[in-house]
């Protein structure tokens, strides 16, 4: 009688908190996994630059989601229950939970980072991972989670250190960030300032410069070994979440939330339901479908009311979040509902979502990957944008 051969192992390609997350669920069920990064360190694409792990659209707390998939929450973090938001005025408010809203997380290769937490988790658990590692055609099932695609969102600011007392700030002002928000985040000693802008990517420069002299008079902003660093991302409206066989999970499939771009939550979460998707026989497109999509369209159509609305109706929004817990009213606004339904294709229309891509896989797509959308011009589109490295 012959012997029955393994089953071939699970390619993941990108190691990033979508594909990392993805490869630990996987190997702590028995399964092998053989991850492919194309950089020579994992988080290469960020700079030690703090961000926020959201923790209010959700009932569940987010580290307790991630425990419950296996995924330990061992990664340097902070419980952030305060921010102190900024109008278009410089009215300041101070919004509040008694949950924590977020968690302050680190990107990048440092041994502090996120990345390098869920590296170390996936290696624990056996899987298999080769950077300096470009990989195109795979054999057996494939977990693609190789970042965006497109950039419609870009930030550019600085890392420092400064004798600054701990401290969560954001102004939300066009002035400092065209459809975005300007943010200044300390902790024990390291801060990140930046601007995160949707719109008017060339004069990104004047934004920052703006963003910097802001803080300095409305905070105290002190900064010391100042260290530039850029970057860019996407949002989009989600289609497929399978291409030619392969899972697609994270930024790569357009899972990003469209208001604030808090999207490590999807990446986290896509890569978790793409693993159970492998183990369980589950249908990808219909797990996704379910616990992403809604969420995500929502925040399409908050994103055209954050647009339209401007500095007036959100110094409303904020001076009402300040008036008691902020986490439940973060919640509303970012669940499905009636008016978000409604609100989802004048928002794509107001967005010009989506945007064109050279590797459109599927004429009748609507996805981010899609060249449907033939009346938006490729070269136009990638004029106004100014990548970082």
């Amino acid at each position: 009688m012959s012997e029955r051969s393994d089953p071939p192992p699970v390619t993941v390609i990108g190691a990033g908190p979508a594909g990392l997350a993805c490869a630990i669920v996987l190997a702590r069920n028995g399964q092998r996994v053989i991850v492919h990064e194309r950089r020579s360190r994992v988080g290469a694409r960020f700079h030690g630059d703090f961000q926020g792990l959201e923790s209010w659209s959700d009932g569940i707390d987010v580290l307790d989601e991630l425990t419950s998939a296996g995924i330990q929450p061992s990664f340097e973090h902070h419980a952030i229950s305060q921010v102190t938001a900024f109008d278009g005025w410089g009215g300041r408010h101070e919004v509040r939970s008694d949950k924590p809203l977020y968690y302050l997380v680190k990107r990048g290769p440092g041994t502090d980072t996120l990345d390098h937490a869920l590296l170390e988790q996936a290696q624990a658990s056996g899987v298999e991972i080769r950077l300096s590692s470009s990989i195109k055609n795979t054999s057996g099932p494939a977990v693609v989670a190789t970042g965006p695609l497109l950039a419609n969102v870009m930030a550019v600011g600085y890392l420092f250190e400064t004798t600054m007392p701990d401290g969560q700030w954001a102004c939300f002002s066009d002035r400092l960030a065209p459809g975005g928000y300007a943010y200044l985040l300390v902790q024990d000693g390291q801060g990140t300032v930046a601007t995160c802008l949707f719109r008017e990517f060339t004069h990104s420069d004047t934004f920052l410069a703006r963003t910097i002299a802001f803080f300095t008079e409305h905070v105290g902003l002190d900064m010391r070994a100042a260290r530039p660093f850029g970057g860019v991302g996407n949002y989009g409206p989600p289609c497929r979440g399978e291409h030619e066989g392969q899972l697609l999970v994270g930024e790569h499939a357009g899972f990003q939330d469209a208001l604030a771009g808090f999207g490590m939550r999807y990446a986290l979460r896509s890569g978790i339901l793409a693993a159970r998707s492998l183990l369980e026989g589950n249908n990808y497109d219909s797990l996704w479908r379910r616990s992403l999509l809604p969420d995500i369209r929502q925040s399409i159509g908050n994103r055209l009311l954050y647009a339209k609305t401007g500095d007036r109706g959100r110094r409303a929004m904020f001076r009402r979040m300040a008036t008691g817990d902020a986490r439940p009213m973060l919640a509303k606004l970012y669940r499905p509902s009636l008016l978000g339904r409604i609100l989802y294709p004048l928002a794509r229309r107001h967005g010009q979502i989506p945007q064109h891509d050279s590797d459109c896989c599927d004429n009748a797509c609507t996805c981010l990957r899609c060249l449907c959308e033939r009346h938006i011009n490729s070269e136009t589109t990638a004029s106004r944008l100014k990548p970082i490295h």
